[in-house]
């Protein structure tokens, strides 16, 4: 079965998007991983999958992560898609479904796109955590690195905040936070350095993705736990590897995440030749 897909990324965080709308694709875990291999495969840091989404929605977005696990959320990705799908109604708001909930997203000026990424749930049993604790303060510790919070951005997020990230070694600790056995779905590990009230670094150790350009459901967990921390105001700057997302996290609980989106190529790919 040969397919058209398109590559996309917001700011290098990249995905392989196939369209799946009209007919359902044998897409199986295994599938995904072989597709998101960046030496067999295309190569990204999710593929994704547009499905049709039912009333109230206009696409729903399934996404999988290079190993072949499935997230529940995707803030980069949730604005590639909507931009998709915005070029073809015309519209210039988007609601792009997802198995965390629906969320909607609106065109700006400037290339830029903003998503309400929904409420942070902040209850350790939301995250979730293995057993009942303040989700402010966990107690867990790598090398110099202590002290996190944690949150739920329709996935699990642990963010610890640093004096100088530049000598946090993130490849060699994320592994093993990520299957911390205080995460029993494992978490989305952020290291972040606070640079002004309204302005930050970060780094993504991504659940079943490994190191990433960027993470924009990791965003929105840091900009959360920092302010919980009283280290930033309710907006602010979030500067990653690939670039910056200018986060929000209003009084009613929702998270604004905005950013540009790109398409790098499109092609076609052999689905039975990546069979995993």
């Amino acid at each position: 079965m040969t397919l058209p897909f398109r590559k996309m990324h917001g700011l290098g965080n990249d995905f392989v998007v196939l369209d799946g709308r009209a007919t359902p694709l044998p897409v199986t875990p295994a599938r995904a991983a072989a597709i998101a291999d960046r030496h067999f495969g295309i190569g990204c840091d999710q593929f994704i999958v547009l499905e049709a989404p039912g009333e109230g929605a206009d696409v729903f977005m399934r996404i999988r992560n290079p190993d072949g696990s499935e997230a529940g959320a995707c803030g980069n990705a949730t604005r590639c898609i909507a931009s998709l799908v915005a070029a073809e109604t015309g519209r210039d708001r988007v609601v792009v479904r997802t198995i965390a909930g629906d969320l909607p997203v609106e065109r700006l000026e400037d290339g830029l796109w903003r998503a309400d990424m929904g409420p942070a749930r902040l209850g350790w049993q939301d995250v979730p955590l293995a057993r009942a604790m303040d989700t402010l303060h966990l107690p867990l510790a790598r090398g110099a690195v202590a002290d996190p919070a944690a949150c739920s951005m329709g996935n699990p997020h642990a963010t610890f905040f640093v004096r100088d990230l530049d000598l946090v070694p993130v490849a060699e600790i994320g592994p093993g936070l990520e299957h911390d056995p205080l995460f029993p779905q494992r978490a989305n590990i952020g290291f972040a350095e606070i640079l002004a009230p309204d302005r930050m670094r970060l780094v993504i150790w991504e659940r079943g993705a490994g190191l990433t350009l960027a993470c924009g459901s990791g965003a929105c967990a840091a900009i959360v736990n920092a302010h919980r921390r009283g280290l930033v105001g309710r907006r602010a700057t979030v500067t990653m590897p690939g670039g910056d997302l200018l986060m929000e996290w209003r009084a009613d609980g929702h998270v604004l995440m905005t950013g540009p989106v790109a398409t790098a190529f499109t092609g076609t790919l052999d689905l039975d030749a990546l069979a995993g």
